[in-house]
């Protein structure tokens, strides 16, 4: 699934082909309003909030879309289209009068609303580090609403923190040196905020630093955890575990951690050899 990071760059790559551009054709292509015609409409801008996609048209209305696993957007040149093979996969297109066509493949959410309506499917979130609005105090309180939850699951909760995937939400724990399941009450959650939002912000506004957490961009280098299951810690060594997704997760999950560098409390010991932690020599990375 995109985390915040990887929508606020695709906003950004489409800003240029279609802000302030005419649709000359296209239509929306599922969601409720499968089937509307969106030639006419002028697009005015792009806009995030976490890994939600909002796209405004002069009509007075938004185009919302999320990626979930499997959308993505790509563009192409004017008289260009998009491989026959992909042309079923297509759930929105844009047509500019100056030539670039948008083409959403595969988006599993498409709404079109009202402007006016756009807090009726981003209203529900919490403060998101890449915007303007962005705010560090009420992301640290929401963390504390439950301050018996997992460090990990409550970075994962969009409604308290707009924006962390799965990918950040175990960086960040680790960088902290959280046990991932270590209730957030008993963290420095103001700290956990800032690392959170500086980790954010650093991916999309330094060069090369896309998603790199550990400032090395070599292959196989760029994550502390992720990714790294069975394979010696950065920091430390220790052979990375990992916990499998859970059952019946739409979204696969996975949890990463080093055991040294993020002990578990003596009283969470069980929850690091438990069944489905992975161990050198068994599958899952």
């Amino acid at each position: 699934m995109p985390e915040g990071d990887s929508v606020y760059r695709l906003a950004a790559r489409l800003r240029p082909p279609l802000d302030g551009q005419l649709v000359e054709a296209g239509e929306t292509r599922s969601g409720t309003a499968a089937g509307t015609s969106l030639a006419g409409w002028r697009v005015l801008g792009h806009d995030t909030h976490g890994k939600h996609l909002l796209t405004r048209f002069d009509s007075g209305m938004t185009l919302h879309t999320h990626l979930r696993m499997q959308g993505s957007w790509t563009v192409t040149g004017a008289g260009r289209s998009i491989p026959r093979r992909l042309i079923p996969q297509v759930r929105v297109r844009m047509q500019t009068a100056a030539g670039p066509t948008a083409w959403g493949l595969d988006v599993p959410v498409v709404d079109l609303l009202p402007t006016r309506d756009e807090k009726s499917v981003v209203g529900h979130l919490g403060s998101d580090p890449l915007r303007a609005d962005w705010d560090a105090d009420d992301a640290a309180r929401r963390l504390l609403l439950d301050p018996g939850r997992p460090v990990i699951a409550a970075l994962l909760d969009q409604r308290v923190m707009a924006g962390l995937g799965n990918l950040w939400a175990n960086e960040v724990c680790f960088l902290r040196g959280h046990y991932p399941w270590t209730p957030v009450g008993e963290v420095d959650v103001p700290r956990l905020v800032a690392v959170a939002a500086r980790s954010l912000r650093a991916s999309v506004h330094i060069a090369g630093m896309f998603q790199v957490t550990t400032g090395i961009t070599a292959r196989g280098e760029r994550h502390w955890v992720v990714g790294r299951a069975g394979r010696p810690c950065l920091r430390c060594g220790t052979p990375v575990s990992v916990r499998a997704e859970v059952t019946g997760d739409p979204e696969r999950r996975r949890t990463w951690w080093c055991a040294r560098c993020q002990a578990a409390p003596a009283a969470s010991s069980t929850e690091a050899s438990g069944p489905e932690t992975f161990r050198p020599g068994t599958t899952g990375a």
